[in-house]
Order: structure tokens, then C-alpha cells, then sequence
């Protein structure tokens, strides 16, 4: 029964992946019947920072924004009585507001 999982898991990537490169494919080939140069799949990838750029940055960002809740939390729970529950509270928070900065770190390297 244990095996239903993994099984269940790579079936469902599976078409995932498959579906998005099925439908892609149509896509192109539909623009491409109706008279669309092909040249328009690759409009704008020259403007755009690499993608490993992004995720470093945006992975930067999330670390230090985990690592910060985690000091801010160890304070909080040190100097209040708020006990141990202050811990996933203020590291989810300053990840999110990690993320969201890095958000918008990406759309400045974007425009660049």
C-alpha cells in the first residue's frame, strides 16, 4: 500500500509536465498556422537577468529574512512570556516579508 505514494506522486508530475509542453506545443503550432513568425517565442529573453540571478537573489533574501526571525524570535522569547509558540510565528512572518522584498529586488533587476 505503501507504494500507491510514490507512484501516485510521479504520475501526477508526470502529467503535469506533460500537459504543460502538450499545450505549449499547440500553442505554437496554432500561431504558427495562422501566419505568426516563430521569432515571437523568443521576444524579450534577451532583456530579462538570467534565472539563476533571481533565485539567488530571492533565495538570499529568504535566508537572511529566516535567520533574522529566528534572532527576533529568540529575544521575544527570552525577555516575554509568550513562550515557545513565538518561534514559527516570527520566522513565517519575516520569511514572508523576505519574500516579498525579493519580490520586488526581481522586478528592479528586471527592469535593468
Amino acid at each position: 500500500m505503501e507504494i500507491l505514494i510514490p507512484i501516485s506522486l510521479f504520475a501526477a508530475l508526470f502529467g503535469m509536465v506533460y500537459l504543460y509542453l502538450s499545450t505549449r506545443n499547440k500553442e505554437r503550432l496554432a500561431l504558427i498556422e495562422k501566419g505568426a513568425d516563430a521569432s515571437i517565442f523568443m521576444k524579450g529573453a534577451n532583456n530579462r537577468p538570467p534565472m539563476w540571478k533571481v533565485i539567488l537573489l530571492n533565495l538570499a533574501v529568504l535566508l537572511m529574512g529566516i535567520g533574522l526571525g529566528v534572532f527576533i524570535a529568540t529575544i521575544l522569547d527570552k525577555y516575554t512570556v509568550l513562550g515557545d509558540a513565538v518561534y514559527p510565528g516570527t520566522i513565517f512572518l519575516t520569511a514572508g516579508v523576505a519574500l516579498f522584498i525579493g519580490f520586488n529586488l526581481s522586478k528592479d533587476l528586471d527592469k535593468k
